[in-house]
């Protein structure tokens, strides 16, 4: 276990801590907080751990596909004494967090698809393959069972963001070229796990979709202007520098974009100010989601940064993507939003803002 150092960046004025431990099965644990971290390592497992899968090309749609058979075979909506992502207690199981106690954690996906060293792929007349080469990460948000963005509250959300930094870091250090924590949340989307957590996936090629963003930014696309066109019709509202705001041009009924008024690359390069509105949209975004749906709201939470390096006139966003388009009322993606690409919105973008301001 190494000794605390303290993050050069943090947000909301606070130091934030970070204290990394190599588990017993070789993957790292990085534990993040307002405090360093002094707590003993209690009982941990060795089990043989999975060395990423391959990718793909498809040849049509140009894009590169991740192949991980070894993920058939991951936890799946396991009971509350089982709960994988609590802290290890004294006497108890051990978990993949092996503390009593702890603020927020973020270690090597004992499932990943992607790993640094993944060396193997089929050969395949015709079709090109690969190593999936990366990073798979999980985000545990804070060592209590049930929770949410909203719940864990303005400072663990800070720190959250400061501990997405620190890996956007090392990960573009260790080589992946793009960068994406996200989260899904709900049995909608397909969750195997409830306790409250993100991923961030680490690529080493840039992915089909952040390849067009980047090239629509080379070209000009204006995000500022755009969002100072849209509002106010289309905000939900802006702290620190931070617009929430329905897309004129959105996919899924309600959902929201955040970003900042002035163009950013990432997190890392926002002001002070604009990371602590970020954390309260983070919160804000998921209060109002829930209230709307009037259940806990499954939705997919991406953060769109510039890829490893920057890139020109790149604007950074944070895209929620609700898979409810009211109370009760799923939004499937079937056959011709599969199978071409093309999104049927069920609800005016205009009509969503409106609803969700009132929230």
């Amino acid at each position: 276990m190494s000794a605390p150092i303290e993050l050069p960046r943090s947000v909301g004025g606070v130091p934030t801590y970070r204290r990394d431990h190599r588990k017993a099965d070789g993957r790292m644990l990085h534990l993040y907080g307002r405090t360093p971290h002094l707590l003993a390592v209690q009982s941990e497992s060795a089990d043989d751990i999975a060395q990423g899968g391959e990718i793909r090309h498809h040849p049509l749609r140009g894009e590169w596909n991740v192949y991980a058979a070894h993920r058939q075979n991951r936890t799946f909506k396991p009971s509350a004494a089982d709960d994988p992502l609590a802290p290890t207690q004294a006497g108890g199981p051990a978990t993949e967090i092996p503390f009593q106690d702890f603020e927020l954690a973020i270690f090597e996906n004992k499932f990943a698809a992607f790993h640094s060293d993944a060396n193997s792929a089929a050969t395949l007349p015709g079709i090109a393959s690969q190593p999936a080469r990366g990073a798979c990460e999980v985000v545990v948000y804070a060592p209590e069972a049930k929770g949410s963005l909203l719940s864990i509250g303005t400072d663990r959300r800070q720190v959250l963001i400061a501990a997405l930094i620190d890996r956007y870091q090392s990960l573009f250090k260790a080589g992946c070229n793009y960068v994406l924590p996200f989260e899904n949340r709900g049995d909608e989307v397909g969750v195997t796990l409830h306790h409250p957590h993100g991923q961030i996936y680490g690529f080493d090629r840039v992915p089909l979709v952040q390849e067009r963003a980047i090239s629509a930014f080379v070209d000009g696309y204006d995000l500022a202007g755009e969002i100072a066109t849209a509002l106010p019709d289309y905000g939900i509202g802006e702290a620190g520098g931070v617009a929430a705001f329905v897309p004129r041009f959105a996919r899924f009924p309600y959902e929201i974009w955040l970003a900042p008024r002035i163009r950013r690359e990432g997190p890392w390069d926002c002001s002070d100010e604009e990371l602590e509105g970020l954390a309260y949209w983070l919160g804000e975004v998921t209060r109002r989601y829930d209230a709307l749906f009037q259940q806990p709201a499954a939705t997919m939470m991406a953060f769109h940064s510039a890829p490893a390096g920057g890139s020109a006139n790149y604007h950074f966003t944070v895209q929620f993507y609700p898979l409810l388009r009211a109370p009760g009322r799923m939004k499937y993606l079937a056959s011709v939003e599969q199978h071409t690409g093309t999104f049927t919105v069920d609800v005016m973008p205009e009509s969503a803002a409106a609803a969700l301001r009132e929230v």
